[in-house]
């Protein structure tokens, strides 16, 4: 039995996407979140196993998926230390890798540290696994393979989950601003506001595939689309106007300061 801790954004993406693509099984999932109207509501839709307290949710479960806000965890691992003993403890809150949690947790609760993105609920979710973990060899099979259904994977060794998580934990708000920025140039030329946000989505998604599946230097790709003297090399030098790729890395360090 696996229970998740906090329903919110990103622990109720991560469930519903592992339930749509059938790697959960709804009888096999219990849920709890300090908001109880949430907790029932979400059960009756997701038809998995409502708690009242997370003391219950701990005494029905195996393993524990933490998806609450990093300023709670310390709260709650000190009122629930005993009660996670021997448990499997999966987290994605930020700051709490591996030597973290081996400060607050009792030496037999096993753990993992893991940063989720958003797209995860679509199954297009960006999961990177510390590669530093104290799961047993199944735990951590069920646990890759649990965000193997909603998306991609990569285990990243503890150095490297900071910057890793900047770019696919934060990157997909960017991404949506990027979205909204090229929907209000189309809009300011005439397009319907449903139709621009639908063009600059799928080429988002386009570009992106096109990419990952030719593992062309994007730059490569960048210049098969600017013709000489063309509507697009116009745009680049626009962005480049506007310091485009100075202000992303600036935005990647920023999100790594938190």
């Amino acid at each position: 039995m696996l229970g998740f801790i906090g329903i919110g954004n990103m622990g109720s993406a991560i469930l519903m996407g592992a339930l749509k693509h059938h790697y959960l099984k709804p009888e096999e999932v219990c849920i709890y979140d300090i908001d109880q109207d949430k907790v029932n509501t979400f059960a009756m839709d997701s038809k998995t196993i409502p708690c009242t307290t997370i003391e219950e949710l701990i005494d029905r479960c195996e393993m524990v998926m933490v998806a609450i806000k990093p300023n709670g965890i310390d709260d709650m691992i000190l009122a629930q230390r005993e009660r996670l003993k021997h448990k499997a403890l999966l987290s994605i809150a930020l700051g709490y890798d591996f030597e973290r949690y081996n400060t607050l947790l009792d030496e037999t609760t096993r753990h993992l540290f893991i940063m989720p993105n958003t797209p995860c609920l679509v199954g297009e979710g960006m999961s990177l696994l510390e590669a530093s973990h104290s799961l047993s060899e199944d735990e951590f099979k069920f646990a890759k393979g649990l965000f193997e259904s909603i998306g991609e994977v990569e285990t990243l060794p503890s150095h490297l989950m900071g910057a890793g998580g900047a770019m696919s934990g934060c990157s997909p708000a960017y991404i949506y601003m990027l979205i909204e920025a090229m929907a209000d140039g189309g809009v300011k030329h005439g397009l319907p506001r449903d139709l621009a946000y639908k063009l600059a989505s799928q080429s988002v998604v386009g570009a992106g595939k096109m990419q990952l599946k030719t593992k062309l230097h994007p730059g490569i790709l960048k210049d098969q689309v600017c013709s000489p003297g063309g509507s697009t090399i116009l745009g680049v030098n626009a962005l480049e106007d506007g310091n485009f790729r100075s202000t992303v890395i600036h935005a990647i360090s920023e999100s790594l300061k938190k």
